[in-house]
């Protein structure tokens, strides 16, 4: 979520892997993984190579926080009832999945530009001593 927080915040800027990963402190194999993940469900888009990077390829107001966590992460549980030897008189397990359904509403309800207007524009905006990146062009 926050890769695509940082690319709202940044619109038109290519951002390379090795900023992000290090203004986020995560390293750049997995960064790479998940700008991957991102690219495949067309929330991002790429160019490889020297002078690569990606960047938002939506409004960030057309996607929601529900769309990307329901993508991002599929079957996601409160619990992991299925193997508790408890399943079957567990009064829990209802009540976690209307917390897991409210959760979500709460995603739904939220967009990406909700989320970076949200007092986090300033952590995700450029670096000031950071070099500036070109503006993506329209070619």
């Amino acid at each position: 979520m926050r890769i695509l927080m940082q690319a709202a915040a940044n619109p038109g800027v290519r951002l390379s892997i090795a900023d992000v990963a290090e203004r986020h402190g995560i390293s750049r194999n997995h960064l790479m993984k998940v700008v991957n993940q991102l690219a495949t469900m067309g929330l991002v888009d790429t160019v490889r190579g020297r002078g690569g990077g990606f960047w938002l390829a939506e409004d960030p107001g057309s996607i929601t926080l529900g769309d990307v966590v329901r993508q991002t992460e599929p079957g996601m549980q409160a619990a992991d009832c299925g193997n508790c030897v408890l399943k079957r008189g567990c009064g829990l397990t209802p009540i976690l999945g209307d917390a897991m359904d409210a959760f979500l509403a709460v995603l739904d309800r939220t967009t990406l530009a909700d989320a970076v207007e949200r007092n986090a524009r300033s952590f995700f905006a450029p670096d000031a001593n950071a070099p500036v990146k070109e503006p993506l062009s329209e070619a």
